[in-house]
């Protein structure tokens, strides 16, 4: 269960307990001898494996030598399973990101004193014992930040304080005094060898990218092979009870049980729009653009004008709960309210705001930091029906969704891997529906998932066997 605590304000959410929640098991038919009808196929530098990554050691080899020859008929006893979880050391944040002395200096670092559109306000500052006043210039953008975190201070602080009281009684929370202290070792994931969103850039090159009426692709119990174009043309469905793996550039990705993935960019999304399906809840988390990207040219980002031009209203279903993560940027919050949701004929309902902890409960950021907030946005929206339609679906009851709801959790140290919505969501959402995610860098059992980086975070290398057997 990912949702720990659940008070009026919100929800205390374990996001590592909703990934191990998942069936991250490997079933492999066990053949001493040789693996014969072998389903991994090579194509170039991409082969795929829907049994597992389990490679025997040379003991069990040479074991399986010694064994008397066995019947051809596979038997419950001949299957081995490798179970997976994900790295408990990469939700490891046992101390804020910036301290609140880190954060003082840090705010006379970035003082801006020469913005032309500015406001100059005066602050005072200690200095050796004494109060020196000092000018600091704000431009539009920072001022609205300033008078939006004015209206919301109070609801993040004192909702995200009543649920941390509920984690460190139960003991989800810990104070630092009282658990000795881990090591902060950086995990060394190498990950840069295989570069998705450059993949997705080749394969627009292939030539069934052309071929736009493709249908999905299922990966069933059988034994089965496909090649790197299948990958990259169309939507690939893992529709067994286990978990299944790819190998894609040398590179091991986990497929997670009743899940399906696009891997493509924005200019190949046709796909999701051939296999005709309408979702109920669409989840999308934009590769906002901002200057730290553009500066840093290490994530690729979409323009307002791009964003507009995803055919959400030809995916979503009558009643589609909208959902958009959005940073603290008034610019983009705006955006998404007064241009891109009446672009796509969907009404705000409501506005939540995701607080991120430490495992002892403090903000990873100082809370009125100017620099950096400790919590991020969700926009939620509703796709608005005509009559007829509403009146077809009257049968179809949920809850209406509350305004101005907490989500608090550790974050993972991977960068942008958001907590899951699935268990916050289920009050509100039709149950046993299509879910869709869209810019998604993981995959969840039940959702479709699109994006350049879509299998990012099934690296086989995020995960640990955890136990192997027959």
């Amino acid at each position: 269960m990912s949702v720990v605590h659940q008070l009026s304000h919100g929800w205390l959410v374990d996001h590592l307990s909703f990934i191990n929640k998942i069936n991250y098991q490997l079933h492999q038919h066990h053949e001493p001898y040789c693996r014969k009808n072998e389903p991994t196929v090579n194509f170039g530098s991409l082969h795929m494996d829907t049994t597992s990554s389990f490679e025997p050691s040379a003991a069990s080899l040479a074991s399986d030598m010694t064994r008397e020859p066995e019947n051809d008929d596979r038997q419950d006893s001949d299957m081995l399973i490798e179970k997976y979880v994900f790295r408990s050391e990469l939700f490891d944040v046992t101390k804020p990101y910036i301290t609140s002395a880190g954060h003082e200096e840090d705010q006379r670092n970035n003082e801006k004193k020469d913005l032309m559109d500015g406001v100059k306000r005066e602050i005072s500052t200690s200095v050796i014992g004494k109060k020196r006043k000092r000018c600091i210039v704000f431009n539009q953008g920072e001022l609205d930040a300033m008078d939006y975190h004015t209206k919301i201070r109070r609801l993040i602080l004192d909702g995200s304080s009543q649920l941390v009281q509920e984690g460190l009684k139960s003991g989800f929370l810990y104070p630092l005094s009282t658990k000795q202290a881990k090591c902060s070792e950086h995990v060394n994931l190498p990950l840069d060898t295989c570069k998705l969103s450059e993949l997705c850039e080749m394969a627009k090159h292939l030539s069934s990218m052309n071929e736009m009426k493709l249908q999905t692709l299922q990966l069933m119990d059988d034994d089965m092979s496909v090649n790197e174009q299948d990958l990259f043309s169309r939507i690939v469905e893992n529709n067994s009870s286990f978990t299944k793996v790819i190998t894609l550039m040398g590179q091991k990705y986990l497929l997670p049980p009743k899940s399906g993935f696009l891997l493509s960019d924005i200019s190949c999304i046709q796909p999701l729009l051939n296999c005709r399906k309408k979702y109920d809840v669409i989840v999308i988390d934009p590769p906002w653009e901002n200057k730290s990207v553009k500066r840093s040219n290490r994530y690729s980002y979409l323009s307002p004008l791009q964003i507009k031009q995803i055919p959400v209203p030809k995916m979503a279903a009558p009643n589609c709960l909208v959902i958009t993560w959005v940073t603290n940027r008034q610019k983009h919050l705006r955006f998404v309210k007064e241009e891109l949701y009446p672009c796509w004929s969907v009404e705000v309902v409501a506005e939540w705001h995701w607080v991120k902890i430490t495992n002892s409960g403090e903000f990873v950021f100082p809370l009125d930091s100017q620099h950096k907030k400790p919590y991020e946005g969700l926009i939620l929206g509703r796709v608005q029906e005509n009559t007829a339609l509403s009146l077809r679906n009257t049968d179809e009851k949920v809850l209406p969704i509350p305004d101005h709801k907490l989500i608090v959790s550790v974050p993972c140290t991977l960068h942008s891997h958001k907590p899951p919505l699935a268990e916050v969501l289920k009050d509100y959402i039709k149950p046993g529906g299509e879910y869709l995610e869209l810019f998604a860098r993981n995959l969840q059992p039940g959702w479709t998932s699109w994006g350049n980086e879509v299998l990012k975070f099934q690296h086989l290398n995020y995960f640990i066997a955890l136990e192997s057997g027959s």
